[in-house]
């Protein structure tokens, strides 16, 4: 792809597609080649050269949600097995905070992008929802490296947030009464007032004045 020139007509398109400038575009594209090797694509393992992925916990849910369709916007479910620049700048654009002056509706649509994104990657089976097997499955992975805290007790910390989760969202609940997991719109009242909008993004890029989300 032919980003030499970062006002072509090809990157006009991708700003218009994106919300990147065509310097960030750029920017990207010497990123997705480097990861690439200077491919067309980008496959799993290429992400296993990437350091600040090494250490963490949930690796392999950050590189599948990359792959993930819903996120690449292709209406479809399932997991694609490479994705090129433009499907790579589209991941991307979750991950870019607001501006300074971002008006009301526009960080409303923001927020609720970011949490799509971080819902698909909880709902590992493309079911909707985030049943507790799934839940629990996160939990373990993020306290996987601390040596202190047992599986028993990740199952546990996993267990009371979906009881939560479900007082939230479906209020008291029978005794008998089976949750049968988180829909996206319980996962919206769960994350409401929590600040997704400047906590989610991706240190690896190290990318310098990233738009607003549009």
């Amino acid at each position: 792809m032919g980003l030499s020139q970062s006002h072509s007509l090809e990157t006009r398109e991708l700003v218009e597609k994106t919300g990147f400038t065509a310097e960030q575009i750029e920017h990207l594209h010497k990123r997705f080649n480097s990861l690439s090797g200077d491919q067309p694509n980008i496959r799993r393992s290429h992400f296993n050269e990437i350091p600040d992925l090494v250490p963490n916990p949930i690796r392999s849910k950050i590189i599948s949600a990359f792959f993930d369709k819903r996120n690449l916007r292709t209406g479809t479910s399932g997991f694609a097995e490479e994705i090129n620049f433009e499907e790579f700048l589209t991941i991307m654009s979750y991950f870019r905070p607001l501006g300074q002056n971002t008006d009301e509706e526009n960080i409303n649509i923001c927020r609720k992008e970011k949490l799509r994104f971080l819902f698909n990657m909880y709902d590992s089976d493309n079911d909707s929802k985030i049943t507790l097997e799934e839940y629990r499955k996160v939990v373990e992975e993020l306290l996987s490296g601390n040596p202190n805290i047992e599986k028993e007790t990740a199952r546990s910390i996993a267990d009371g947030a979906m009881l939560e989760a479900a007082s939230i969202c479906v209020g008291q609940m029978e005794p008998d009464q089976l949750y049968e997991g988180i829909t996206f719109d319980d996962f919206l009242k769960i994350w409401e007032g929590i600040d997704i909008e400047t906590k989610m993004h991706v240190r690896f890029l190290n990318m310098e004045s990233i738009p607003s989300c549009h």
